[in-house]
């Protein structure tokens, strides 16, 4: 049974707990506070009660030298087996020197130094414990000795070279201290090395040989740090030439050195500090010409700092320039293709004027791929108008426009330029040359509007119609292009040839603005007198479209062409008052024929546009008041329309989305049928009433009877 109850409990156990049972919750019955609180102090008090007494061994005294040397041969067996079981335990040898020293046993403390250096002579730790015991001790010879070998043997343990060369100094052995420092100055220490030497013979007032080991020293370190602690040795000690002549060899040697940044610093400063500003200033120039924009930041930030202190009004922007630059280097060095910082860097470098460095600067921005011809075009425009380079100018244009790919996509601006710095070359042939290419790549509008402006200026008007038949071959539909070659040939007199342009241009299947087309046609044909073939056009408009202004055009018109001997519209309507009343009446009267077909064609054809009828009958209204005495306001009074204030429901996507109020329209016809329709009404209403009256009495009648 025990055998089966343990089963269980293994197999009721947590799986994760392995062999260990999971403990069950502590359940408290009482969970009241007890009447006795105990504290931590009682805790404390009652485990020192309870601590057992420590065990000290007893203390022993010698009294007599058969103790001591039973004692010393307990120790020293000790010492020697510890010593057979952990060899490689340096701090065993350790104490075991250090307890025969203090047996005062000299002999037998060397021995034990010499044992352990024999098992492990590359700790250091372990010669200078065992030069201390010798200097403690007042063994100078035995010291050196073991400072001696320790420097031969661990030539890299910059702590030996230290102790020693301390021991040596302490003893006032200057000689023999100066000897130790070449000894190890032989091993080419690191800089700190150096220094200690250097800072062992200023102790001593030796300045020249701290010279000549600060020229060792940055021979051996050629470091920015080298340099400067030797241009400040020579500046402490007044010889302000001498570290001029230390800052200029370091910038020599290191100036393409990736601290080269805090050498010019230090350089300027120096120079500042002797009041020899000039001499400063072109050190920073020349540092901020040579050193990467990406390591000269605080290089530029003492250079503004140094001209807003010492320089003039030119120093200062110079200095903010260069701070500026090297803003927009690091830009367009993170986003060659940021063209906005180019502009912004190329328009900096322009008003510094520094050509070298303009043009690299153009240079390198047309060099990203894909190219912003605005770059390009600064850089054509600098070299003509700033450096006055004609062949470099046409270069530039040149390159551009084969780097474009103009069957894909042209920019006109680029052609149009490269035109123009021909045209004010004098070189009118090389000028068409360009744009006759422009137009054969990448033929665009403005293209040819300027070609032809060229041309018209020049006086070549064969020129102007070839280039006017490419550019409508290139774009039929374009209305402008029609206008503009009919208004060429009207300014030439040939008012047959621009008929027939206008022709031609309005028997196109497809225009893109065809009413200012029709308008030029119009007032061409206004302009030469020839109202008969004005009003034919407008009927052929009419034919084409039944716009609004359209009607009202075609009755001004009309209402206008009272003029004889080929007198203009304009000067017409200012001499209106000189011509006969017949003549008036009779245009009148064809105004008003335009204006009731106009209406006729709104009542019956489009009676939805309500908006468009009423605003003709307005523009009717006004023209009779300003025929005066042949005006007949009445006439249209009678026809116009009540405006009514109605509201519709607006419908949504959604639904329905409220009521706006709208106005409409009431004319006089509808006004009349609505009437008719409401007596209709009533007579039906009526007629039904009667033949129910009728049935009622033959009903009463028959029942009744």
């Amino acid at each position: 049974a025990s055998k089966t109850l343990a089963m269980g409990s293994f197999k009721d156990a947590d799986p994760t707990l392995g062999f260990l049972t999971p403990t069950r919750p502590t359940r408290v019955k009482n969970k009241t506070p007890a009447p006795v609180q105990i504290t931590a102090e009682q805790i404390l008090r009652e485990a020192r009660e309870r601590q057992e007494a420590e065990i000290r061994p007893p203390k022993q005294k010698i009294t007599d030298p058969t103790e001591l040397a039973d004692y010393r041969l307990r120790k020293r067996k000790e010492f020697e087996d510890l010593i057979r079981r952990v060899r490689w335990n340096v701090n065993v040898w350790i104490k075991y020197a250090q307890w025969e020293e203090s047996q005062k046993d000299f002999k037998r403390a060397r021995s034990v130094w010499e044992r352990a250096l024999e098992v492990d002579y590359r700790n250091h730790t372990l010669w200078l414990k065992y030069a201390e015991v010798e200097m403690k001790n007042k063994f100078i010879n035995h010291a050196r000795n073991v400072w001696d070998r320790a420097v031969t043997l661990l030539p890299r343990v910059d702590q030996l070279w230290y102790k020693y060369i301390h021991m040596e100094e302490i003893i006032g052995n200057v000689a023999g201290a100066r000897q130790i420092y070449e000894r190890w100055m032989n091993w080419m220490p690191d800089q700190q090395g150096w220094l200690s030497f250097i800072k062992f013979e200023l102790r001593y007032n030796e300045v020249e040989r701290a010279r000549a080991i600060f020229e060792r020293f940055v021979q051996c370190h050629p470091k920015v740090g080298a340099w400067i602690r030797y241009a400040k040795f020579e500046m402490k000690n007044g010889e302000v030439v001498r570290a001029r002549n230390v800052y200029e060899r370091s910038v020599e040697i290191l100036a393409d050195d990736e601290e080269a940044e805090q050498l010019f610093v230090a350089f300027a400063e120096f120079e500042e500090r002797c009041k020899e500003t000039d001499r400063a200033r072109s050190i920073y120039k020349f540092a901020l010409d040579h050193i990467p924009k990406g390591r000269a930041e605080d290089l530029y930030k003492k250079f503004v700092g140094f001209e807003k202190q010492y320089g003039d009004r030119q120093g200062i922007e110079d200095a903010i320039v260069g701070k500026r630059r090297f803003q927009y280097e690091d830009e367009v060095k993170k986003n060659p293709l940021n063209y906005d910082s180019w502009f912004d860097y190329i328009r900096l470098e322009e008003s510094a004027g520094n050509k070298d460095r303009i043009r690299e600067v153009y240079e390198r921005a047309i060099a990203n791929v894909p190219p912003a011809p605005e770059k390009r075009i600064n850089y054509a425009l600098y070299e003509e108008l700033d450096a006055g380079d004609m062949e470099r100018t046409r270069d530039v244009y040149r390159e551009c426009l084969k780097l474009i790919p103009h069957r894909k996509f042209s920019f006109a601006k680029i052609w149009l330029l490269a035109a123009q710095f021909e045209i004010r070359q004098l070189n009118l042939k090389g000028a068409r040359k360009i744009l006759g290419t422009a137009i054969g790549q990448a033929p665009k509008d403005k293209i040819f509007k300027k070609y032809i402006e060229i041309e018209l200026n020049l006086g070549n008007f064969d020129r102007c119609r070839k280039l006017y038949e490419k550019y409508l071959e290139w774009s039929p539909e374009n209305c402008y292009a029609w206008t503009k070659y009919a208004e060429l040939e009207k300014s030439l007199c040939e008012t047959e040839r621009t008929r027939a342009l206008f022709e031609l241009a309005i028997a196109q299947p497809a225009l893109d603005m065809p009413e200012l087309l029709w308008k030029a046609y119009i007032d061409f044909e206004l302009s030469e007198g020839e109202f008969e073939r004005t009003r034919e056009l407008y009927e052929r408009l009419l034919d084409r479209t039944k716009h609004l202004k359209v009607w009202i055009s075609y009755a001004k018109f009309e209402a206008s062409a009272i003029v004889e001997d080929g007198v203009d519209s304009d000067a017409a309507e200012d001499q209106a008052q000189d011509y006969p009343r017949e003549q008036k009446e009779q245009c009148v009267q064809r105004a008003r024929r335009v204006f009731e077909k106009a209406l006729n064609y709104y009542r019956t054809s489009a009676p939805e546009l309500k908006e468009e009828r009423g605003m003709l009958l307005d523009e009717w209204l006004n023209m009779e008041a300003s025929f005066g005495e042949v005006g007949d306001v009445s006439l249209v009074q009678s026809k116009l329309p009540k405006k009514l204030k109605k509201r519709r429901s607006i419908i949504t996507e959604d639904g329905p989305a409220g009521y706006e109020e709208y106005i409409d329209y009431m004319f006089p016809e509808e006004a009349q049928t609505s009437n008719l329709k409401i007596l209709e009404a009533a007579y039906m209403w009526k007629k039904r009433f009667l033949l129910m009256t009728k049935r009622t009495r033959f009903f009463f009648f028959f029942f009744f009877f």
